[in-house]
Order: C-alpha cells, then sequence, then structure tokens
C-alpha cells in the first residue's frame, strides 16, 4: 500500500520511508512520527468558528492505519501534558469511531483520566468518544461534566453541554430499547 504524504517528506530519502512506502517492515517508525506531531497545529474555536482544526491529512494517515495505531494513540495519551495533544489524539480517536475501527471501547482507562477536566473543548471530545462507545463507566463522568458546565460555563464560543448531553440522551436510549423489546418480545 502507498501512502503519499509531505508528513513523512523528511524521511522520503531514507530507506525506510521510500517514496513514502514503508520499504523495510517498520511500520511502527511511521505511526510514531505522525503520533509524535499530534497537537502541532491545533486551532481553537474562535468568534468566526466554533470548532477545533487539526491537521487532516496526518489525521487521515492516522486513521488508515486503523487497529495498529490503537497502541501508539494510548501511549500518547498517557502522557500527553497538553491541550492540544490531548485534543488531536481525540479527535483522531473520535474519526476511528466513525471508521468503524475496533478496540476503542477498551481504552477507557486512559481517557477517564480527563474526565475531570475542565477544558469544554476536551469534555466534547470526550463526550463524542463515550456516544460512540457507550462504556458503561463512562456515563458517571459525562452527568458530572453536564453538571459542571451547567453551573458554571467557561466557554465562549460554543455550548459543550449541547454534546454532553446528547451523549447523555444516547446511553439512555441504548438503555431504554434494550429494556423494551426485551419486555415486549412476543413468545
Amino acid at each position: 500500500m502507498q501512502i503519499q504524504s509531505n508528513l513523512i517528506a523528511k524521511y522520503s530519502n531514507s530507506p525506510v520511508y521510500a517514496n513514502g512506502i514503508n520499504q523495510s517492515g517498520e511500520l511502527s517508525k511511521k505511526i510514531q512520527f505522525l503520533i509524535s506531531q499530534l497537537g502541532q497545529g491545533v486551532e481553537y474555536p474562535n468568534e468566526n468558528r466554533n470548532y477545533c482544526i487539526y491537521n487532516e491529512e496526518r489525521t487521515g494517515e492516522i486513521v488508515n492505519l486503523g487497529e495498529e495505531a490503537l497502541p501508539y494513540l494510548e501511549n500518547f495519551l498517557k502522557t500527553a501534558d497538553t491541550e492540544e495533544k490531548i485534543l488531536d489524539a481525540l479527535q483522531i480517536l473520535d474519526k476511528m469511531l466513525d471508521k468503524g475501527v475496533k478496540g476503542i471501547d477498551k481504552m477507557y482507562p486512559v481517557l477517564s483520566k480527563f474526565n475531570d477536566t475542565s477544558s469544554p473543548n476536551v469534555q466534547v471530545m470526550l463526550a463524542g468518544i463515550y456516544r460512540k462507545t457507550l462504556v458503561p463507566d463512562a456515563f458517571g463522568p459525562l452527568a458530572k461534566m453536564l453538571i459542571k458546565q451547567s453551573f458554571n460555563p467557561n466557554s465562549q464560543f460554543f455550548d459543550p453541554t449541547e454534546e454532553i448531553g446528547g451523549a447523555i440522551l444516547e446511553y439512555i436510549r441504548c438503555k431504554s430499547a434494550v429494556n423494551t423489546y426485551q419486555n415486549n418480545v412476543s413468545k
């Protein structure tokens, strides 16, 4: 599989990444390089835009690596020390979920370390991920985020309670549907 990218241009003359193709079987070096760039170029919401902007080329490359990239993202999130790095990794996980990548629900122990954040940007990304994975342990933290944002709103460019509340409603809808259909199945 040939992967074209400006992101790995610095490696284009090396035997490992000749012509953007992993020639030596060291896919992990490519993943490590891409992951090491996370957080660079993140643009926050502003008065003209109510969402963050990320490097879509890098995001696409990591998302296309699918499950192979998950251990690297998990390790990255364990040590991520800036909001930009955390957001970039979370938005990649969110896009991976949209693509159907399996195993992200198993990353909840790492993701949960961000549950008490006061960052509305991180809260929204977590809510989106939890809405798609429906990890049971995430319901309580979502409720806590909603309460915190309701009493102490701290985002001037968007309302994080919309995404957080939507995630909570998805949990309720899915749980309710299971109970409703189990109780109404004709024998």
